[in-house]
Formats: C-alpha cells, structure tokens, sequence
C-alpha cells in the first residue's frame, strides 16, 4: 500500500482515478467503435461513464464534438487530482507519478517485468 497518505487520500484518489481512466478508455474505445456499438467493453464504458458526462454537461463547450466529450471531463479528474487534491492536503509540488493508484500500477508493472530500482 502507498504510505504516507491517509487511507481517506487513497480511497478518493482511487475513485476519481477510477472514473478518469474509465472516461479516457471510452474516448480511446470511442475513436474505433460508435457508441451504440454491442461490443460488451464500450457498453459498459458508456454505461457507466454518461452520468458523471451529464453532471459536467453544463461546463462543457456546445462546440465541442462528441466524440472528445469523455476526455474534456476526464481532464477535470485529472486537474482535481494533480492540482486541488496536493494543495489541499498542503503539498506545494506533486511530481509524476506521485498519484497512489498510478503509483501503485507502476511499481505492479516493474515488478512484472523484474525492474530492480531504488
């Protein structure tokens, strides 16, 4: 587990990030398959991305293309999470991969493939 961090940190961390890579994932799923494709994946990605895209309906551009609408609200995920989140805990600087589930995804992946590092 990421030490250093109170479990609440972690917890919301985990949830906000959750639905940031779930949103990047239907973008990315999005420029394959049209949204009401019967793939199992981009249903449940659709599925469980359009409430959190309804609540940011009223901050998102109308000139925007659909297609980019999970990724505008991604970016917000990502702001919260780099930015407020740090500041609100009173960190000045977060580097990368200072996120705990990224964090955590990393060192899972260098384990994986036998990096030994500092």
């Amino acid at each position: 587990m990421v030490e250093g961090f109170p479990i609440w940190v972690i917890i919301t961390d985990y949830l906000l990030g959750v639905v940031m890579w779930t949103l990047i994932g239907r973008f990315a799923m999005g420029l394959f398959l049209p949204e009401d494709h019967t793939f199992f994946f981009m249903r449940a990605f659709v599925k469980g991305t359009n409430p959190i895209i309804k609540l940011f309906k009223w901050i998102t551009p109308s000139f925007l293309i659909q297609p980019l609408v999970p990724l505008y609200v991604a970016w917000f995920f990502f702001m919260f999470r780099f930015y407020l989140m740090p500041w609100l805990l009173g960190y000045s600087v977060m580097g990368m991969l200072s996120f705990p589930l990224e964090s955590e995804f990393a060192r899972g992946a260098a384990n994986l493939i036998g990096y030994i590092g500092d």
